[in-house]
Formats: structure tokens, C-alpha cells, sequence
């Protein structure tokens, strides 16, 4: 039996669940910054696929393979890299503990990690600072907050007293500030410190390429490019392939990895070389399905463009920011439009507990998160500005509910 064609996914609108989002109960989703829910196409195609293996078990792995390599090259293109930069890892912890287990450390380099940061970002450094004798120099994020001169000046005034690599997050998880990684870059770049950007808040909504200056991304696919949670992808400048060891390689980390499977006797060679591209960081079988749901989930950024779904979610925010500010919150969200991302913090009015009130949210089919302590709000391109009114309203009732 050979697999049927994959339909093309319907076509992606801005403020329309049309097509993705039909299914989605409440009446403002806002919540994509912890997890998307499965848009209508991306569960459709994981169903053809496990369709097409129930029926042919092995017979579907072909197709399977040609539309992830595919899948690689459309996630490099997404970001400006190469494909052969791109390797397929489960999520943007595993990318980040890929690169620190491979670099050649010595005793005393110096690590530069943000305080404030989402710990994916910084326990894989810590870690590794631990096992080689490093120093992990901590940069407090209320400097970047402040503006970007500020923050930039701190993190220069470690960089001066030389820095192997600086770990930072595109776009930070709870105030949603979007970092200024050119000039961060160009400033590692001059002191001869490697960079390493953990991309998950930004990448699908927030302009992000790798061409700012990056050595090293990672990302998970679950949150911003609408697939399920466990596929990913790390992204490793050529040039910098050649100074790593991988240490976690495994058997598809090798040249020819497969020919003992497809070429018949002779060809089992445990001493075959490893690659020398990023794919010798994919050690053994990824996850079939999620990269299904990604080859699908990340249609919306390919067809919208990604500057077309920021500038889309800002204005969404901008009336939604506006509201809550009339009701007592404090926004965290920065006051110029290049330092925003599309996340809206916000602390609630004095004496009012974030996690009832995120609760009582809830009950009014208004989902948000309140990462450490705050009302986060993240919207995506399917949510219309007509929501910010019921939004409100839940809101209203939300702090009248819980006092």
C-alpha cells in the first residue's frame, strides 16, 4: 500500500480561530507562552500518521523521514541558518545541555548567566560549571529592565574581564522582555565570547535569526510554533562545529549511519567517523509524532510571517494592557516597541493573590499563567481584539470574586 498525499493544512488568519482553532473552549486563550493547545491541522496530521502506521507499520517510516528532512530545512530557513546547523533535539534544555557537554572548557573560564531567567537557561551551566571548574558570573536582569544602555553596560563590565560563553534567553519568560541580542552579540563578539540563546519565547511570534550573531539556539516547538511538547531544534553555527566534542552522541551520530539497515551485508562498521554537521547531536529515534505536529505547527509563521503575528499580538496587548492598568495592575511590559515580545506581565492590584485570581480567571474561560507571582498574558495570531472587552469583563469579576 503506498501512503496517501498530506493534505495542505487550511490557510492561517490573523484573528481567526478559522481553520486551527475551532475546537478551543474558552473564550480567550491566552496562555501560548506555556503551552499552545493543538490547533485542529496538527492533531489531523499526527492522526494521518498513526493511521498510516497502524496500517503499514514500517511501510510509513519513508514518508515519515522525507517530510521531517524537509522539516529541517523550512526550521532553518525560519531562522536563517543552514539546514546541516540544525539538529532535531526534544526541547530547548536538551539543546542546552547539548552544547555545554561539548564544549572544550577549561579550569576558570567564566560563564555569564542572567538572574531572572527561566531555569532551562541555567541549570545545564550550572551544571557543567560544577564538573570543570568553572565560574558562573550572574548578571542581574533588573539592568536590562531598567533599559538596554544599563544592561548592557553590566554585562560588558564582565565581558572586559574575559568570558567564554554568555546563556541567555531571547525573551524572558516573566516580564516578557525581549533582549537586545544584536548588541549583546556584537559585544560577545569583540571580547571573543561565544553566545548561546535559548529561543522559546520568541521563536514563531518574535523576529529572531540566527544572523543577529548567535553561535548556539535552542527551542522547544510546544509554545510559539504551535506543536505538541517534545520536539524541538538546536541550531550551531558551522564554524563552531569544528571546536566541539559530542560527548552525547549516539548510534545516527555516525556517517552512514543506517547503510547496515538498507544495504545488506559489509556495512556495519562501529568505527565509522561521526558526523561533522549538527546532526550528530540527534543520538538515536526522535519523536515521530511531535515532529508531524511541528512540520504543521509552524505553517501559521511560514504563511503570516513572523513580523506580521508580533505586530498582530502587540496590538491585542496594547488594549488588553490598557485595561488592566485601569483596574489597579502594574505592567512589567517594556515601554518602547522594540524591547517587546508578545507576552504581557502584569502584578495584580495591591492585596490581591495571583493565584486565586488566576484561578478565578480560569473559571470565566480566561486561561493565563502566573510564573512567579505575576498575571502573564500571551496571546497568539488567532486571537482577535474583540476578546480584550469579555477579557476584561473577567477580570472585573475575577477581582471582586477574590476580595
Amino acid at each position: 500500500m503506498s501512503t496517501p498525499p498530506r493534505s495542505l493544512p487550511p490557510p492561517a488568519r490573523l484573528g481567526s480561530r478559522e481553520g486551527w482553532f475551532e475546537a478551543l473552549r474558552p473564550i480567550a486563550y491566552l496562555n501560548h507562552a506555556a503551552v499552545a493547545p493543538h490547533a485542529g491541522p496538527v492533531r489531523a496530521a499526527v492522526t494521518a500518521c498513526m493511521d498510516t502506521y497502524g496500517a503499514e507499520g514500517i511501510g510509513g517510516l519513508g514518508a515519515t523521514l522525507g517530510r521531517r528532512q524537509a522539516l529541517r530545512g523550512r526550521l532553518a530557513a525560519l531562522i536563517g541558518a543552514a539546514p546541516d546547523e540544525l539538529a532535531f533535539v526534544p526541547n530547548t534544555t536538551t539543546g542546552a545541555i547539548t552544547v555545554a557537554q561539548s564544549i572544550a572548557w577549561k579550569p576558570g573560564d567564566r560563564v555569564v548567566l542572567f538572574r531572572g531567567e527561566f531555569p532551562a537557561n541555567t541549570t545545564p551551566w550550572q551544571l557543567v560549571a560544577k564538573q570543570h571548574g568553572l565560574d558562573v558570573v550572574w548578571v542581574d536582569l533588573a539592568h536590562f529592565e531598567a533599559g538596554d544602555d544599563a544592561g548592557l553596560a553590566a554585562l560588558e563590565a564582565e565581558l572586559a574581564r574575559g568570558v567564554r560563553l554568555v546563556a541567555v534567553s531571547a525573551v524572558q519568560f516573566r516580564s516578557g522582555l525581549r533582549m537586545p541580542l544584536e548588541a549583546i552579540a556584537q559585544r560577545c563578539r569583540a571580547r571573543g565570547a561565544e553566545l548561546f540563546v535559548d529561543a522559546i519565547q520568541g521563536l514563531g511570534a518574535t523576529p529572531l535569526h540566527v544572523d543577529m550573531g548567535f553561535d548556539y539556539l535552542a527551542s522547544g516547538g510546544h509554545k510559539w510554533l504551535l506543536a505538541t511538547e517534545g520536539a524541538g531544534l538546536l541550531y550551531v553555527r558551522r564554524e563552531r562545529m569544528a571546536e566541539l566534542t559530542p560527548h552525547l552522541a549516539g548510534w545516527l551520530g555516525h556517517e552512514h549511519a543506517v547503510d547496515f539497515l538498507t544495504r545488506g551485508p559489509g556495512h556495519l562498521d562501529y568505527d565509522a567517523p561521526l558526523r561533522t554537521d549538527a546532526e550528530v547531536f540527534e543520538p538515536g529515534t526522535l519523536n515521530l509524532l511531535g515532529y508531524e505536529a511541528l512540520g504543521v505547527g509552524i505553517v501559521p509563521a511560514e504563511q503570516l510571517g513572523v513580523s506580521a503575528i508580533h505586530v498582530h499580538v502587540n496590538a491585542y496587548l496594547d488594549a488588553l494592557e490598557a485595561e488592566l492598568v485601569a483596574l489597579g495592575f502594574r505592567s512589567l511590559r517594556a515601554a518602547e516597541a522594540s524591547r517587546r515580545s508578545t507576552l504581557l506581565s502584569a502584578h495584580p492590584p495591591l492585596g490581591v493573590d495571583p493565584v486565586r485570581l488566576q484561578a478565578a480567571l480560569g473559571a470565566r474561560s480566561v486561561i493565563c499563567a502566573i510564573p512567579d507571582g505575576v498575571l502573564r498574558f500571551s496571546p497568539h495570531f488567532h486571537n482577535h481584539a474583540d476578546e480584550v472587552p469579555k477579557v476584561a469583563a473577567a477580570v472585573r469579576e475575577a477581582l471582586a470574586a477574590v476580595g
